[in-house]
């Protein structure tokens, strides 16, 4: 009599290489019920990644201890009312709400003494509070480390609820940034409800699109570690200052000098 029912796949051993649902083996026709409810776990933390509030009071505590003398962080809103509005009209997503625009009046400089920000760094939900929750701060942490040795001028951070990517052109615009940086989170995989995405912009300004940015993806723990992100990071931002562009016409060129895990050396973003 055997121990179990479930029919083992002779791929089981590469499991241990991945997160993916691979070589689950199969009860008769059917998946065995451990790998059915492990399945509906990771469906369920993935809707609830989604829906989760973001505790920005948690998060500015978080970043302005790890990055002490950046400036208070200032909250904001995009023009999306609510979650439910947010999921239904990206384009709401993609702005401020008026009171976020006054409030980012204040802190552009006026001086004409005074030279404009280097770097503006954005910190939005996106579809995972989760993810910049446990990865924005600490990731925060590890890249000032590297910008303080360049005396880069970086702006007060910004925290904007209901936010996607775009929204941090108009932030980036209205504090008169050189460039943008915005951390969000990714859109909820089955193993990867916590996946922070880094999104860089030269001259920020409301109306552009996609291919005039440059993406680091997976930033977690589990994923990309921060110090390899941070290190392709910097690296962007500091050939995007040398250059004065961002997206398809710079890319990432880190591959020789950045190991990824397990010792493979490969381009991250090719």
């Amino acid at each position: 009599m055997p121990d179990t029912i479930v029919t083992p796949n002779p791929w089981q051993a590469l499991r241990q290489f991945t997160a993916a649902r691979i070589a689950l083996g199969h009860t008769g026709v059917s998946q065995p019920t451990s790998a059915q409810l492990d399945f509906q776990l990771a469906h369920a933390r993935a809707r609830d990644a989604v829906h989760l509030a973001l505790d920005t009071q948690a998060l500015r505590t978080d970043i302005e201890a790890v990055w002490p003398g950046i400036g208070p962080c200032v909250q904001l809103h995009s023009a999306a009312a609510n979650r439910n509005v947010y999921l239904q009209r990206p384009d709401l997503g993609r702005r401020l709400d008026d009171d976020s625009r006054a409030a980012l009046a204040a802190l552009r400089p006026s001086a004409p003494a005074m030279p404009p920000y280097d770097v503006a760094f954005v910190v939005a939900d996106g579809l995972s509070s989760l993810a910049v929750a446990q990865n924005a701060a600490p990731f925060l942490q590890v890249v000032r480390a590297r910008l303080l040795q360049e005396q880069w001028l970086v702006a007060p951070p910004a925290i904007v609820l209901q936010g996607r990517v775009a929204v941090g052109d108009e932030v980036g615009e209205l504090l008169g940034a050189n460039m943008v940086v915005v951390l969000i989170g990714e859109r909820p995989g089955l193993s990867s409800p916590d996946s922070m995405g880094l999104y860089v912009t030269w001259a920020p300004r409301v109306g552009l699109t996609d291919e005039r940015r440059n993406c680091i993806s997976n930033v977690r723990p589990a994923g990309l570690r921060y110090d390899e992100a941070a290190g392709r990071l910097h690296y962007l931002l500091a050939e995007a200052r040398r250059r004065g562009l961002t997206g398809v016409e710079l890319k990432d060129e880190t591959s020789g000098s950045v190991e990824l895990a397990g010792e493979e050396k490969r381009n991250f973003l090719l």
